[in-house]
């Protein structure tokens, strides 16, 4: 799994690379990854903005520069751009009907050891509610530059949720495309749809859950809305059991989604690891809180069981 650092140099390196390309890509920060960015800054002079601690403000300049045909990104730590500014979002961008890209750091609970104020568990359901938004939630360095390269000029407002953990997969940018999941394993009767970083405990999961009779499909969403209902459906219809793996709470997330996308094939269970409707007041590292909320290999395992009880294959194989 990559480090910390790995998603956000990405981060600077194609803003640099995009910034050198597209002399109407223009940056504003919250006081946050100024340092990283300043090859860009000096690269494109007049077009980086540090505005400091200033959120609201942030999102109203950035909407202003859209307006003048410009392509702005605005980075800052997740419920700063996106609960603290949301009004700007949808007055200044949504409802004016422009274009712009949200780059956030500090996903869910990344910044674990700094507490409340820094975590961040609902920022796909409050997007989503506003029209003209789109959202994606890349967690490898291709998948980030990828994306980035497909929607920043797209006339939507774009959230990008950037982790600070990877999957530790490696994907060909060419397939990477927005709005299209990917299918990394072929199974017969359990669907794994995992979000983010928590694709590597779905595939470390899944040996475990073959030796207890489970053949699973595991679908990767890097892009969260729109939804690739297709890749979700034509799975679900085979497997007829599906656990959607997420670190979003309930509300909003993908889980209400998948819900949604497969209402209408008869016999499906579903299953949800998600986060809790509450403060997760407990401190400590990224990794001690995946595996108090059951996001882990042991997690995923001990939910398939919980929730399914048993595997058709086992149950057909009782039944000889």
């Amino acid at each position: 799994m990559g480090g910390p650092n790995v998603m956000r140099q990405q981060f600077a390196n194609t803003l640099l690379q995009v910034g050198q390309e597209d002399p109407r890509l223009v940056v504003l920060v919250g006081d946050i990854s100024h340092f990283i960015l300043q090859p860009f800054a000096q690269a494109c002079p007049g077009r980086y903005y540090n505005v400091g601690i200033c959120e609201p403000t942030i999102l109203s300049m950035a909407a202003g520069l859209a307006k003048t045909g410009l392509s702005p990104v605005v980075h800052t730590i997740a419920p700063f751009i996106v609960e603290r500014s949301f009004e700007q979002i949808k007055l200044d961008f949504c409802y004016q009907q422009l274009g712009g890209t949200l780059i956030t750091i500090g996903s869910a609970f990344d910044y674990s050891n700094l507490g409340c104020t820094h975590h961040c568990y609902d920022d796909f359901a409050l997007l989503k509610s506003l029209p003209n938004t789109q959202i994606v939630y890349p967690a490898s360095p291709e998948e980030f530059d990828a994306l980035f390269r497909q929607t920043y000029r797209s006339g939507k407002v774009t959230l990008v949720r950037m982790p600070s953990h990877t999957h530790g997969q490696m994907f060909r940018h060419d397939d990477i495309r927005f709005g299209t999941g990917v299918r990394l394993t072929d199974g017969s009767d359990l669907t794994l749809i995992a979000i983010g970083p928590q694709l590597r405990h779905a595939l470390a999961a899944r040996d475990a859950l073959g030796e207890r009779g489970w053949q699973t499909d595991i679908l990767y969403l890097h892009t969260i809305h729109p939804i690739d209902t297709e890749l979700i459906r034509t799975s679900v219809r085979k497997t007829r059991h599906v656990l959607v793996i997420e670190e979003h709470t309930w509300t909003g997330g993908v889980g209400s989604e998948v819900l949604r996308a497969t209402r209408g094939i008869p016999r499906v269970q579903h299953a949800f690891l998600h986060l809790p409707e509450a403060f997760i007041r407990d401190y400590g590292s990224y990794e001690e809180h995946c595996e108090r909320l059951g996001f882990s290999r042991h997690g995923i395992i001990k939910t398939v069981e919980r929730e399914f009880r048993a595997s058709p294959a086992l149950v057909a194989g009782s039944r000889t």
